[in-house]
């Protein structure tokens, strides 16, 4: 008898062994802030199937992504993600250059912030769709305006950041780096510059963001290519899914390059003391 219940006691050990090891896996799997943006494609999905949502209003889920692919297969979607993503990166590594430059000069002399800061904040107020007209008479229709409203956008928050940054430097290591004989350079280089850090990376982050909302008003000016001219054939014609397609695009693009600086932000200040536990 007591081989008997040892026996199936076992047998069912061994049945219910899969069973806990795929609700584990099941539970690390599943995250439950994703139910309520499930549930919100599930009613889409129904809307647009019952006609409450006509396609003209909004397309179906299975619409986009049955757009989708058929873009993606037939190369026209990387073909203009690619326009984009080389205005957005030209735009950013001149603006995220002059920003951090500028941020330099301001921030390492008085006369510097003198020189700089005042005409910086200036134009720092100016929104950047009233430039647009200005930036078609200076350089026409054709690419340089689209960079350069795209650069002029990502430059304020490095520039910021930045600028913050070295100023907010601990005074308690600069006298003490003073105190240990460090020359300029080697307190700018040592302290200074890895104090702002921090800052920098802050920046870099916003001007991502920045230079994606300015790569949807620059793509607006006669642009034939990218994910704007998609955005403006799509809106001619009707096609929400289109337009869909490419807001998602645009938040997924943003998202992923928000998530890189991020890591390259741990691994750059992995000196850094944390407080945050898991």
């Amino acid at each position: 008898m007591t081989s008997i219940v040892s026996s199936d006691s076992v047998a069912r050990g061994s049945m219910g062994d899969p069973v806990r090891s795929l609700k584990r896996i099941a539970s690390k799997l599943w995250n439950p802030r994703a139910t309520s943006p499930l549930l919100l494609l599930l009613l889409w999905e129904i809307g647009a199937r019952t006609g409450v949502i006509p396609p003209r209003v909004l397309a179906a889920p299975s619409a986009v992504v049955g757009t989708f692919m058929d873009m993606t297969l037939s190369g026209e979607l990387p073909w203009h993600l690619g326009v984009s993503l080389l205005r957005v990166l030209a735009g950013l590594a001149i603006g995220v250059a002059a920003g951090a430059a500028l941020a330099l000069a301001a921030g390492l002399t008085r006369r510097g912030e003198v020189l700089v800061d005042p005409p910086l904040q200036m134009l720092r107020t100016l929104p950047l769709l009233a430039l647009v007209p200005l930036f078609i008479v200076w350089f026409g229709i054709g690419e340089t305006p689209k960079i350069g409203l795209i650069a002029l956008g990502a430059l304020f928050p490095v520039y910021l950041n930045l600028f913050n940054g070295i100023r907010s430097v601990d005074a308690k290591l600069v006298e003490a780096a003073r105190v240990f004989g460090l020359s300029r350079q080697e307190l700018i280089r040592h302290v200074v510059l890895p104090g702002a850090a921090p800052g920098f990376l802050l920046g870099l982050r916003y001007a991502l963001g920045v230079a994606w909302l300015c790569l949807v008003v620059a793509e607006q000016i006669n642009a034939a290519s990218g994910l704007g001219a998609l955005v403006n054939s799509a809106r001619d014609f009707l096609r929400t899914d289109v337009i869909v397609l490419c807001l998602l695009v645009y938040a997924g693009i943003g998202l992923a390059a928000d998530s890189l600086v991020r890591a390259l932000e741990r691994r750059a200040l992995a000196w850094r003391p944390s407080f945050l536990e898991n």
